[in-house]
């Protein structure tokens, strides 16, 4: 397994021009099934390695990877910045807020990030009952909530997030309560910013473009793959909470909209060519 970490000792990366997609793909008319096969069967491993109690940071590295690299056979390209900041974040609790667009970006984030940080989500609780997905979740450590109590789910994350920060772990956190190809920051909580304050961690900004993979109508997270959407990950630099965090809280959300409005201009203008 490719387990070595991609982007070591560099800033950004790009998806080098004329990446080819795979032949698998190409035979297969470019089809979404080619990648959801291949995502499924990292699924799977992971879920036995899980369950074998191997899945560990290389293995969470190498299956990452692959899913990463399965886009670029299918066409996509990917953009990753603001690397150094992550390095800056390493070794240090750190929480992550990011914006949440699709499926794609938990299945990536662990070859973007885990050689410097140790990291758990916030789940919906349902998955744990799935097989597979409640092993790897268990592997992780992820915090369940059931999305059916706001206020009871809050004192969850509270209370669960502020234990596995003082361990000296991270956690990324996802604001939205859905996912979205917008954001919309009367609808992008604070929740980052308060458990960041309440464990005395760094807040790290990550804004993602993953419309790459798009919701499906029928089958929510199996809908269409547009390898001509760009899929984007970068990062600012990471800093503490003041005061109530609102100041914070604003830095995060014009970071992500800056970085979303630039990334939509270029996919637009390219796609114009």
């Amino acid at each position: 397994m490719p387990s070595e970490y991609l982007f070591g000792n560099v800033d950004s990366y790009d998806t080098p021009e004329g990446n080819r997609c795979s032949l698998g793909f190409r035979l297969m008319f470019h089809s979404r099934w080619y990648f959801y096969a291949g995502i499924f069967g990292v699924f799977c491993r992971s879920g036995q390695l899980g369950m074998r109690g191997k899945l560990d940071a290389a293995a969470q590295i190498a299956m990452s990877n692959i899913n990463l690299r399965l886009v670029e056979k299918c066409g996509g390209r990917i953009h990753i910045a603001g690397l150094e900041h992550l390095r800056e974040a390493s070794g240090k609790p750190t929480v992550v807020v990011a914006n949440h667009m699709s499926l794609l970006e938990t299945g990536l984030l662990h070859a973007v990030m885990r050689e410097y940080l140790d990291f758990s989500f916030v789940v919906k609780r349902s998955l744990m009952d799935v097989p597979y997905f409640r092993e790897i979740l268990k592997a992780l450590d992820a915090i369940p909530v059931t999305r059916e109590n706001p206020r009871e789910d809050l004192k969850t994350m509270l209370r669960e997030g502020k234990r596995i920060l003082e361990s000296g772990r991270s956690l990324i956190v996802f604001p939205q309560s859905t996912r979205s190809d917008t954001l919309e920051p009367d609808k992008f909580n604070s929740i980052g910013v308060k458990l960041a304050k309440s464990a005395g961690a760094q807040i790290l900004p990550l804004a993602l473009k993953t419309d790459f993979l798009a919701n499906g109508r029928f089958l929510r997270d199996m809908g269409p793959v547009r390898p001509r959407r760009r899929v984007c990950f970068e990062f600012a630099p990471p800093q503490e909470v003041s005061g109530n965090g609102q100041e914070e809280q604003q830095r995060i959300i014009e970071f992500i909209n800056s970085r979303l409005t630039a990334w939509r201009e270029l996919d637009a203008r390219e796609n114009c060519r």
